[in-house]
């Protein structure tokens, strides 16, 4: 029982990182095309004060996006948008937010339509891995709902507002960060908390392909209601950021030199959301997994339309949603 639950995933988590670090040795990162201006259009970009999150929401800004940074660290917050707005370069504000509690992301949605402000992309960036066995406020596996739950809920009370700021040539898209490790996730609809045996390595992983999973779902029911607006999951590689803080010691150590040199920097992993977000050849494109600026085929298990189904159901229990 052990073995499979704990020990399974880290051995399948390693693994997938190994593929990646050996295919980042031979391929140059995802350089980003020219890319429109966009001036007029509004994002929101979660996690966005720092490593990922922050070169996401600073090249958006750079192109004429207002961009709404969305983290629950109101002083680095400041400094990130001081440093997006200096000299006139960008337009960019904060506003606090705190993925792990349902009742945080219902306020940070009202603030944010109390500024009757149009919306065209939400990046979904914002996330943890491998942290010690703990729950949220609402009684949520960490991974769980940082990762996944939270973005589901915050996704769908922005829903409305992404599909009246989409327009025939100019979808509002959605981009939802996932990984290389969703390749190892199993989702457990039956203990989703992961109560039973817990392993991080796992809860990560299930985190996201869940992601993965809802990303399919999600462009489905947006693709059959003929509403402008378009779903992608992003792999963005393997990056140096503060995500690997959580890892083992002895894992600490090795990575150390190995990022040095194999990792990509956070400006280089931001660049593939920013495609998403952005790009012309990205117009109207949903519905698919993108990694170093290709589509690729994401798990087996991802493109299951029961599982897509049911975990959509179960995530709007969970948050308090009707299921559609």
């Amino acid at each position: 029982m052990w073995l499979q639950a704990v020990l399974w995933p880290l051995l399948r988590l390693y693994m997938c990182g190994i593929k990646v670090l050996i295919y980042q040795m031979f391929n140059r990162s995802f350089t980003l095309p020219v890319l429109p201006k966009q001036n007029g259009r509004v994002a929101i970009v979660t996690g966005g004060t720092r490593g990922m999150g922050f070169e996401t929401a600073r090249h958006l800004a750079s192109i004429g996006m207002h961009v709404i940074i969305a983290g629950n660290e109101k002083e680095e917050g400041a400094v990130a948008v001081e440093k997006i707005n200096e000299g006139g370069k960008g337009k960019a504000e904060f506003i606090y937010l705190d993925l792990t509690s349902l009742k945080s992301t219902r306020q940070f949605v009202h603030t944010f339509k109390s500024k009757a402000l149009p919306l065209h992309v939400l990046v979904n960036n914002a996330g943890t891995m491998m942290v010690p066995e703990k729950t949220t406020e609402d009684g949520f596996e960490f991974h769980f709902c940082l990762n996944y739950l939270g973005h589901f809920l915050l996704t769908n009370l922005l829903l409305d507002l992404l599909k009246r700021s989409g327009r025939q040539g100019g979808c509002s898209r959605i981009i939802n960060m996932s990984s290389a490790t969703h390749y190892a996730g199993v989702v457990h609809l039956d203990d989703l908390n992961r109560r039973k045996l817990y392993s991080s390595h796992g809860a990560y992983a299930q985190s996201k392909v869940a992601l993965v999973l809802f990303t399919y779902y999600l462009q489905e029911q947006l693709t059959t209601g003929g509403f402008n607006v378009t779903v992608t999951a992003v792999d963005p590689g393997m990056v140096d950021t503060a995500l690997y803080d959580n890892l083992w010691a002895l894992a600490r150590a090795l990575k150390k030199p190995v990022a040095k040199i194999l990792f990509r920097s956070p400006a280089e992993g931001a660049s593939i959301s920013v495609y998403a977000a952005a790009a012309s050849e990205m117009e109207g494109v949903g519905g698919c997994y993108l990694y170093n600026g290709e589509k690729k085929q994401s798990s087996d298990l991802s493109y299951d339309s029961d599982l897509q189904a049911v975990l959509w159901k179960k995530s709007c229990q969970l948050v308090g949603l009707q299921a559609t």
